[in-house]
């Protein structure tokens, strides 16, 4: 039977604690306070914000429609892009969701392709319902179905 060594145990520092001074005792709760206070005051805001995003979104959809360029489509792909990011934050996580879809197709399908305006008409249609309807959570069923789908066949025009 072979002998066995003792295990030794060795805790790395910390570095980062050390260089941010190793713990929250001077933590300004009146300044979390405050920041919570205007993160309420904007929520109100929220809606306005999200509505004016779809119609950036559709604008840029009409664009591409009349024109389909490479200017148009950029335009597209920033509109897609700007509300993947923003809809969670505005409470609309189905549209960041439907919004990345539209974004990954875009992005990821080669310029010298043919973006499919049927597809992009689809995603764009769905944005806007999950947005009228005022879907925001990620339990509705109907709009989880219809997310999956934009999602399967996005991934079958890109082939992965």
């Amino acid at each position: 039977m072979s002998r066995q060594q003792p295990i030794e145990l060795f805790m790395p520092p910390n570095m980062l604690k050390a260089k941010v001074g190793g713990s929250f005792v001077g933590l300004d709760m009146a300044a979390i306070n405050r920041a919570e206070a205007a993160m309420e005051e904007l929520k109100g805001e929220f809606a306005n914000w999200a509505q004016d995003d779809v119609r950036r979104l559709v604008a840029a959809r009409d664009a591409f429609a009349v024109q389909p360029d490479s200017a148009t489509r950029a335009g597209l792909l920033r509109a897609a892009h700007d509300m993947k990011g923003q809809a969670a934050t505005f409470n609309y996580p189905l549209i960041a969701r439907v919004a990345g879809s539209l974004s990954r197709l875009i992005h990821d399908l080669p310029e010298t392709a043919e973006l499919s305006l049927g597809l992009v008409d689809a995603h764009v249609n769905a944005i806007h319902v999950i947005y009228r309807d005022k879907v925001m959570d990620m339990s509705n069923k109907v709009a989880l179905a219809l997310s999956n789908e934009l999602e399967a066949r996005v991934a079958e025009v890109l082939g992965s």
